[in-house]
């Protein structure tokens, strides 16, 4: 249920099932988001998982699947998805976005328009691209992102990704507003960090949002915390 259709669909359903649209937060992880409905829907014992991990520092839709809907994750989580973001041009950190501090700064002075439109067309299409060594892959059970923290080397294996929009939006040394549409599994933080690299110097995500995924559009999500109050108000009605 979005939004926008809860004046006209009836009360949740958790237990048949639910797809439920949520505008993730800055700084929660999706688990947190998962747990904390989770938690709201108790003394209910419902499955609930998320179709698509965001990053703690990335907003925008998350979609979550309940009870019987558990079963659609992954046709969910394999359609195109659609984010807005910045690339700052002005250095490049370990973890390619703001997890990390800067490692090496770069001189932009020199950059022009048409060469960072240009640089676009080196991503469209079908393409390859190496993870993050701050993501949540596992290798040999442990999430590569404990690794990397500990200052131990992590080798990830290179990826094929299909990239089929990117498009600059707005320039603003050092930074470069974006929009892209990719396919399932596609690192946005690689993208700005290899970006950097086709522009001779370097990169880092500092802003990222997820607009679109398949078919849902971040505009019918839920705030959170107004979700939250959704689900208790139904509860407490369907007490008295």
């Amino acid at each position: 249920m979005t939004k926008s259709e809860e004046t006209s669909l009836p009360a949740f359903q958790f237990a048949e099932g639910e797809v439920l649209l949520v505008d993730k937060p800055l700084t929660w992880t999706s688990f947190d988001v998962v747990g904390k409905l989770r938690n709201s829907m108790k003394p209910l014992k419902i499955k609930v998982g998320h179709a698509g991990t965001l990053d703690p520092l990335a907003t925008g839709l998350l979609i979550i699947c309940t009870g019987k809907f558990t079963k659609r994750i992954d046709s969910f989580q394999a359609e195109d998805k659609e984010y807005t973001g910045i690339i700052n041009l002005s250095g490049s950190t370990p973890s390619y976005d703001l997890e990390t501090e800067i490692d090496q700064a770069f001189d932009y002075s020199q950059l022009r328009e048409q060469d960072i439109l240009d640089a676009t067309q080196q991503f469209i299409g079908d393409v390859t691209q190496v993870p993050p060594a701050h993501s949540a892959i596992k290798i040999n059970g442990e999430r590569v992102y404990e690794k990397a923290r500990r200052g131990e080397e992590v080798e990830l294996k290179v990826r094929h990704i299909r990239i089929s929009d990117f498009v600059i939006e707005k320039i603003d040394l050092p930074e470069v507003h974006f929009r892209i549409t990719c396919s399932k599994g596609t690192y946005i933080r690689s993208i700005a960090h290899d970006f950097g690299k086709a522009l001779g110097i370097g990169g880092h995500l500092s802003e990222l949002r997820r607009t679109k995924s398949g078919n849902f559009d971040v505009k019918d999500a839920w705030d959170l915390q107004d979700l939250i109050e959704k689900i208790k108000l139904q509860k407490t009605t369907n007490q008295e």
